[in-house]
C-alpha cells in the first residue's frame, strides 16, 4: 500500500481539525528563535523599546506565532508523506487534521502574516514578504530547498535569525540598521545552519526514503554532527573577534564564555549524535542565544 493511500485511510471520517492537533501543527516550541532574534534586533538598535512598544509587540507576534507558525504548517503539509514514515502520529498523517486542512491553515496564516506585516511599515512589510517567501521556498516544490542539506538549513538559519534581527532593528529605527548590526545578524544566521542540521537527525529514515539529501543522510550522523558543531562555533568565534575589535572586551568575554559551555556540550553530543541531539537542542542552544543577547547589548553603542 502506498504512503498516499495510508494517509487517505487515516482520516477516520473526521471533517474538521482537532484543536490540539492544530496547535501542534504550528509548533509553539519553534516560535522562540525568531522572536528572540527580533528582540535582539530591537536591543541592538539602541532605540528605547518603550517608545515603540506597539511595533515591538507586533513584530514579536508576527515573527513567532504568525510567520514561524505558518512555516511549520506549510512544512508539515509539504512533508506529510515523509512524516508518515518518520512520525506517523503527527497531526496530518495521523488524520487528526484531515483532508487539505493543513494546506488551508498554512495559506490562511500566510494572508494574516501579510496583513500584520503591512502594519510595520515598509521595512517590516518587506521583511515579512521575504520571510513568507523563504518559508514556502524551503518546503514547497518546485524549489523545496529542504531537499538540500546545504541550502535548506542555510535558508532556515537566515530566515529564523538574520532576517528577524535586521527587521527588529530597522522597524524601531525607521531606517536601515548599521553595517555592524547587519554583519552580526548574518553571522548568527550562518551559525544557525548547524542548529537546523541537528533537526534533521530525527528524520533520517524518511528523508532517505523520499530522496531528501539532508546532511545526516549524505554524511552519516557522526560526520554531520561534526559539521554542525563547526558551523555553530565558527561564526561565534568571529563575533568574539569583532566585539574585541570594537572595544567591547567584556561583551567578547561573555560570548566566549557562552561558546565554551557549548563546546563542552558538543563533546557530549559527538559521543552519540542521534541519541544526544534532543539533549543538545535543549541545553546547548540556550547558550547560543544567550550570546546573541550579549552581542545585541554591545551593539547599542557600536558605530554611528
Amino acid at each position: 500500500m502506498s504512503v498516499t493511500s495510508d494517509l487517505q485511510l487515516q482520516n477516520h471520517g473526521r471533517r474538521w481539525p482537532e484543536p490540539r492537533a492544530t496547535l501542534r501543527l504550528i509548533k509553539p516550541v519553534t516560535w522562540f528563535p525568531p522572536m528572540w532574534a527580533y528582540i535582539s534586533g530591537v536591543v541592538s538598535s539602541g532605540v528605547n523599546p518603550s517608545d515603540n512598544w506597539f511595533l515591538v509587540a507586533l513584530g514579536v507576534i508576527l515573527a513567532g506565532p504568525v510567520v514561524c507558525g505558518m512555516s511549520q504548517a506549510a512544512n508539515d503539509w509539504c512533508d506529510r508523506h515523509v512524516d508518515a514514515i518518520n512520525e506517523p502520529e503527527r497531526p496530518i498523517p495521523s488524520g487528526r487534521i484531515p483532508g487539505r486542512w493543513g494546506l488551508y491553515i498554512a495559506l490562511a496564516m500566510t494572508v494574516l502574516g501579510v496583513i500584520a506585516g503591512y502594519q510595520l511599515g515598509p521595512w517590516g512589510f518587506g521583511a515579512t514578504l521575504l520571510a513568507i517567501t523563504a518559508a514556502w521556498a524551503y518546503s514547497a516544490e518546485p524549489v523545496r530547498a529542504k531537499k538540500s542539506g546545504i541550502w535548506g538549513p542555510g535558508l532556515c538559519g537566515l530566515a529564523y535569525e538574520t532576517l528577524p534581527w535586521i527587521t527588529g532593528a530597522a522597524v524601531v529605527s525607521a531606517g536601515a540598521p548599521g553595517a555592524e548590526v547587519i554583519l552580526i545578524a548574518v553571522l548568527y544566521g550562518l551559525g544557525a545552519h548547524g542548529i537546523m542540521t541537528l533537526n534533521d537527525f530525527k528524520a533520517i529514515a524518511g528523508d532517505r526514503a523520499m530522496g531528501l539529501r539532508s546532511l545526516p543522510v549524505m554524511l552519516g550522523p557522526e560526520r554531520a554532527a561534526k559539521v554542525a558543531c563547526v558551523v555553530m562555533a565558527v561564526p561565534q568565534v568571529a563575533v568574539i573577534g569583532l566585539l574585541a575589535f570594537w572595544d567591547k572586551p567584556l561583551h567578547a568575554l561573555g560570548v566566549a564564555a557562552m561558546l565554551a559551555v557549548q563546546l563542552g556540550a558538543m563533546r557530549v553530543l559527538l559521543r552519540d549524535p542521534e541519541g544526544k541531539t534532543p539533549w543538545y537542542q535543549g541545553m546547548g542552544i540556550l547558550f547560543y542565544i544567550s550570546g546573541m543577547m550579549i552581542t545585541a547589548i554591545a551593539l547599542r553603542t557600536v558605530g554611528g
